[in-house]
C-alpha cells in the first residue's frame, strides 16, 4: 500500500485520505484493486506481481490514449514493486447497467444504446490503434496462433469436460480440435485482439463507454472480440439484439477497412464456439477445480448459448465429436443441476371459467395451451361439492375415480411434457397452460394442480399456478 500512497501523492501533490479495497481477486487473477482518494482527487491503484502483464497493460494504455481511445489514463507506475495508479472510471459496468435495466428479454433502450456505442469503438482498437501497436510487449503470447488456440481448447477439455464428467473419445476430440484450429487460422489475423472484450470490462461514465482489462491482448482475428461481447454468458443477450449489434459492429468496422460480410460470417460462429469453450474452461477451473462455486453460476447461460448455436448454426467444417460433447453437456444431469432460477423454464398454469374468458398471457409468448375440461364429470352439480374447490380432498377423490379424467390428464401430460422438453432444449423461458371449465372452481382447478405437481418434479422448470376464479372469492 505504501507504494500506491506514494504514487498518488506524487501525481496529485496531496496525500491519500481514504483507501477502499474494491476487489481482492479480480476474476481470479490475483490483482489487488484499490480506490484511493482525498477531498480533491481519486484514483485506482493496482498491485500485481506479474511484471510482464503489468508492462503490457501500461504500454497498451498509453498507446490507446495516443489514439484517443476511451481507456484509463496512467497516473504513475512502479514496476519493480508491481504497482501502478490509473484514472478512476467509476463503478458502473455495462453488465451492471444491463442487469438493473432489463425485465427478462426486454432490455431498456439506454442499455441497448450503451452496447451500440461499445461495438462502435471496438473497430478502433482492432483496425486503427492495432495497426502500429508494439506487439512485442504482449503477454503471455503475441498472437492468437495455433498454440494459443490449443491452450483454450485443452483448458475446456481438461477443466470442463473432464471435471463435469462428460464422456468423449480423446483422439477423436483432438482430431476435431485440429480441424477447428486450421479453420480458425484461415481467417485474416492482422488485427488487435482485445481477448476479454465483455460487459464487465466496459465501464459507463455519463453514458459513455470506457474500456479496461486488455492486458491479455494480442494479434488475431476480428471475429473473436465481437463474439466475446455478444455471447458473454451471464449477459444473456436475446438473439435478435445480438444480430442487431453484430450488424452495427460491421457497419462501424467498414469505416476503417473494407468488409466482406460473407467472408467475415464464414468464420464468425467458429470463433463464437471457441470463445464459449474458453469461458467454460475458466468456469470449470475456478468452479469445479478450485471449488469457487460462484463461477459455476455462469455455466447455465453458456449452455443456453450452445443450445441456440446447435439449433441455428451449421459450421462449414465437420466436428462430430465436439458437437457430440456439446449435446452430452446439454443432457447432463450434473450440469442441469447448476441451472439458476433465472435460466429455468417458467410454466404458468391457470384455471379459469369459460363464462369469464381466457387468461391473458403477460409473458409475450403467445398464449400456449388451453384445455377444455367441460367434457368431464362436473362435481359442481352435486350439493356436497358446491362449497368446495378442486383443491379439496373430497373433490380430488371424486375426480380421481373417473376414468375419463385419467384419460384426459394422460393426453394433457403427454402434450405438455413434449413441449416442456422442446422448450428447455431450445432455450425458451415461458410456457403457459390454461384449464377451463364452467365455473372455474372444480375441474379446472383440479387439472391445474395435477399438472403443477407433475412439472414440479422436473429439473430446470419453475411452476407458477393461478386459479383466477378462486382468487375472486379469496380461496
Amino acid at each position: 500500500m505504501d507504494v500506491l500512497n506514494r504514487l498518488f501523492e506524487e501525481h496529485f501533490r496531496s496525500p491519500v485520505k481514504r483507501v477502499q479495497p474494491l476487489q481482492g481477486d479480480l476474476g481470479g487473477s490475483g490483482r489487488k484493486i484499490i480506490r484511493l482518494s482525498n477531498e480533491k482527487a481519486r484514483a485506482i491503484g493496482v498491485l500485481y506481481g506479474v511484471r510482464e502483464e503489468n508492462v503490457a497493460f501500461l504500454e497498451f494504455s498509453k498507446h490507446f490514449r495516443r489514439h484517443r481511445l476511451p481507456v484509463p489514463e496512467i497516473y504513475g507506475e512502479d514496476l519493480d514493486q508491481g504497482a501502478y495508479l490509473e484514472e478512476d472510471l467509476g463503478d458502473t459496468t455495462l453488465f451492471e447497467f444491463l442487469s438493473k435495466n432489463r425485465k427478462g428479454e426486454n432490455i431498456a433502450a439506454p442499455v441497448v444504446e450503451a452496447y451500440r456505442k461499445s461495438v462502435e469503438v471496438l473497430p478502433r482498437f482492432q483496425a486503427d490503434a492495432g495497426c502500429d501497436l508494439n506487439y512485442e510487449v504482449c503477454y503471455p503470447i503475441g498472437s492468437f496462433d495455433r498454440q494459443s488456440i490449443a491452450w483454450d481448447l485443452n483448458y475446456f477439455k481438461y477443466y470442463f469436460l473432464r471435471l463435469a464428467g462428460i464422456p468423449f473419445n480423446e483422439q477423436a476430440l483432438e482430431n476435431d480440435f485440429g480441424r477447428l484450429a486450421d479453420f480458425l487460422l484461415s481467417a485474416p489475423r492482422d488485427y488487435f485482439l482485445y481477448r476479454d472484450f465483455q460487459s464487465r470490462n466496459i465501464l459507463l461514465r455519463d453514458g459513455e463507454p470506457f474500456f479496461v482489462d486488455y492486458q491479455g491482448g494480442r494479434k488475431g482475428a476480428l471475429q473473436y472480440d465481437i463474439a466475446s461481447l455478444l455471447y458473454d454468458a451471464k449477459a444473456d443477450l436475446p438473439p435478435e439484439l445480438r444480430q442487431e449489434l453484430l450488424d452495427h459492429y460491421l457497419d462501424a468496422l467498414g469505416r476503417y477497412i473494407k468488409v466482406d460480410r460473407e467472408a467475415f460470417m464464414r468464420h464468425y460462429y467458429a470463433y463464437v464456439y471457441v470463445r464459449i469453450m474458453q469461458a467454460l474452461g475458466a468456469y470449470g477451473f475456478r468452479g469445479f477445480y478450485e471449488r469457487k462455486a460462484h463461477f459455476l453460476q455462469s455455466v447455465p447461460y453458456a449452455l443456453k448459448n450452445l443450445r441456440w448455436l446447435l439449433h441455428h448454426v451449421e459450421l462449414p467444417i465437420e466436428l462430430p465429436t465436439l458437437m457430440g460433447a456439446f449435446r452430452s453437456m446439454l443432457a447432463s444431469e450434473k450440469l442441469q443441476g447448476l441451472a439458476s432460477e433465472a435460466d429455468n423454464l417458467v410454466v404458468r398454469i391457470f384455471s379459469f371459467s369459460f363464462h369469464v374468458g381466457l387468461p391473458k398471457d403477460e409473458s409475450g409468448n403467445g398464449g400456449g395451451f388451453v384445455f377444455d375440461g367441460r367434457s368431464l364429470p362436473n362435481p359442481g352439480r352435486e350439493e356436497r361439492f358446491k362449497a368446495l374447490t378442486g383443491k379439496d380432498a373430497p373433490v380430488i377423490d371424486y375426480l380421481n375415480q373417473q376414468e375419463s379424467v385419467h384419460q384426459f390428464l394422460a393426453s394433457v401430460m403427454s402434450l405438455v411434457d413434449a413441449s416442456v422438453g422442446s422448450y428447455k432444449e431450445r432455450g425458451f423461458k415461458n410456457l403457459m397452460v390454461s384449464f377451463g371449465c364452467t365455473g372455474g372452481q372444480h375441474r379446472s382447478v383440479f387439472l391445474a394442480e395435477q399438472l403443477a405437481k407433475r412439472l414440479r418434479a422436473k429439473n430446470g422448470v419453475e411452476v407458477a399456478v393461478r386459479h383466477l376464479e378462486l382468487e375472486k372469492i379469496g380461496k
